[in-house]
């Protein structure tokens, strides 16, 4: 870097000169200008100049003018006025207009160098406070990226293992295999039709995916017989709700999540199980899931009965709004196309569908 340029403004070449002396002894380069027209010529010439020292009574624009327009254009460079004893008022004035300093005239060298020094001092650290602000902010910004791509992937290597925890589940209760993927690619669709926002649905997949995990507790005498359960076996089959809320309620990542759990068999109407809660009280995303859940038993083949139809599944799903159903779920569910329903059912069941972490952050609505 070359030494510090300073554009000296006088409209007396003798003070120009002699300040202009000074300062090139110093290890400063000058410039001169015999006007304020010709100093802002001069700054509007695209030279740098790192201080302006400027004479306060000149005749075409004054000092004050000047220095309104440089602080205007370039507010990074300080300037110092150069003024008569007699004109110290307006000096105050033009400090409090935006300039750095004043010398009086007539001055010393050291006075007018100690100006000039702690002028450039000034300018220095203010270009190299905005420069760590700049680069401190650039530095947040990376480490934020950081921090949400390592967030990120923390929260996918979480997924991929609750999903392995679904897919037990399936293969241990043959009779729903497939069943989780499907209920929770269909609560995301209708989710996302709801306008539920993204983060919102991470949170819902989830709970959907694993609302039946409290399955993993109940004796396979009672998950698994074949015939109709009896009043004593309905009890421990309806503890999974809970069971399930207690394995998820101590993760943080599930916290939310787990609610949907709990509340899945829950009625609109406030006659589900386990706590009867009724209307808004139920979380949106189980209330979302309870029309999945029925939509894809209905059209699922069970050993008791073969598959419905779409059709027939709308007309149960709408007869029980109000009741079984929230309302506002149903009517959005009724106007989505079944070819929605039926092609995520065939690509779960051909297993093309991907994930329900990457699915439910998907943009757009199915």
């Amino acid at each position: 870097m070359g030494p510090d340029c300073i554009l000296v403004v006088d409209d007396e070449e003798a003070i120009r000169e002699i300040v202009c002396a000074t300062l090139v002894v110093a290890g400063y380069t000058c410039k001169q200008a015999g006007s304020g027209m010709e100093a802002l010529a001069l700054l509007n010439s695209g030279d740098v100049f790192e201080l302006m020292l400027s004479d306060l009574m000149m005749a075409d624009l004054d000092g004050i003018g000047l220095l309104e327009r440089a602080k205007e254009k370039f507010p990074d460079m300080p300037v110092v006025m150069v003024t008569a004893v007699h004109d110290i008022s307006v000096a105050l004035a033009a400090i409090r207009n935006g300039a750095y300093d004043y010398v009086l005239k007539p001055f010393e060298r050291e006075q007018l160098l100690n100006a000039v020094r702690r002028a450039l001092e000034n300018r220095r650290l203010k270009v190299e406070n905005r420069t760590y602000q700049t680069n401190l902010e650039s530095l947040v910004e990376a480490r934020t990226d950081q921090l949400q791509a390592a967030v990120s992937e923390l929260e996918r290597s979480y997924d991929i293992t609750l999903e392995a925890l679904g897919d037990a589940l399936d293969l241990r209760d043959a009779e729903t295999e497939g069943h989780s993927r499907r209920v929770t690619a269909f609560t995301i669709a209708i989710a996302r039709n709801m306008g539920v926002p993204r983060e919102q649905i991470l949170v819902i997949a989830r709970g959907a995916f694993l609302h039946d995990i409290g399955k993993m507790a109940i004796p396979d005498n009672i998950l698994l017989k074949p015939g109709k359960l009896d009043d004593a076996e309905r009890e421990i089959m309806r503890e999974h709700c809970y069971r399930g809320y207690q394995m998820l309620k101590k993760i943080p990542f599930l916290a939310e999540a787990c609610e949907i759990v709990y509340s899945h068999q829950e009625h609109f109407d406030g006659s589900g199980y386990p706590r009867g809660l009724k209307g808004k009280e139920i979380h949106l995303g189980a209330r979302i899931f309870s029309v999945a859940d029925t939509l894809d038993a209905i059209v699922s083949d069970r050993p008791y009965r073969p598959a419905r139809s779409f059709a027939e599944a709308r007309k149960e799903i709408q007869a029980w709004a109000g009741r079984q159903f929230d309302p506002e779920v149903v009517d959005v569910f009724l106007k989505m196309p079944d070819n929605v329903f039926e092609d995520l059912r065939r690509e779960i069941n051909s297993q093309t569908y991907p994930s329900f972490t990457s699915s439910a952050s998907a943009k757009g609505a199915s």
